[in-house]
């Protein structure tokens, strides 16, 4: 049976400059879950075709969203501004399905692989996300410019390196899901494994 839903990632990026510090970080994770119905492999699927969260291309089975917030602390030296700390805050939410009723344990079991596997799926863009967050500290930090006051020039070059680290990271999510939900790949494994006898 060929999968009629798909896992996206969803990219909402926010990118506010405040003066902060401290360059050490973590994100903060969230589960959003959404009742399907049912208590067969079949109508659980079904459900989450009438119940996923709805996107642009229709319902999915689950997707990923983050919020990427900064704190920059932009410091004049002189004529020159440096870009002296860039602190992130980033909050990734990960919406995933979840039985409304009871379920018998051969069905339980079946569901916890499937729900497992799509967990997998959706913590690696989580990742993703992550590496963007980090790449884009790694570009921020220490830049500068010699003759820059009121910090204008540092803060268009900041903006001129964040555009092609966003398609290479829009890109890298999109290879991903292409290569897991094509025939045999992992997702679609989950979906046949999960509804197959």
């Amino acid at each position: 049976m060929k999968p009629t839903y798909r896992l996206l990632a969803v990219l909402l990026v926010a990118i506010s400059a405040l003066p902060a510090a401290a360059q050490d970080w973590q994100p903060t994770e969230k589960i959003d879950h959404y009742n399907v119905n049912g208590t067969t492999p079949m109508a659980l699927y079904q459900s989450i075709g009438e119940r996923g969260p709805k996107l642009s291309l229709g319902r999915v089975i689950a997707h990923t969203t983050f919020k990427l917030t900064w704190q920059r602390d932009y410091q004049q030296q002189g004529a020159a501004c440096v870009l002296a700390t860039a602190k992130p805050r980033l909050i990734i939410t990960y919406t995933l399905p979840k039985p409304a009723q009871k379920l018998a344990p051969d069905v339980a079991a079946k569901w916890k692989a499937f729900y497992d596997g799509i967990v997998e799926h959706e913590k690696l863009h989580g990742e993703f996300m992550r590496d963007l967050t980090q790449q884009i500290q790694d570009v921020s930090i220490g830049l500068r410019d010699e003759n820059d006051p009121g910090c204008k020039k540092v803060r268009a070059a900041l903006q001129a390196q964040l555009k092609p680290i966003s398609d290479a990271h829009v890109a890298r999510h999109s290879e991903y899901d292409r290569v897991e939900m094509s025939p045999g790949g992992a997702v679609h494994q989950l979906i046949l494994s999960f509804l197959n006898p």
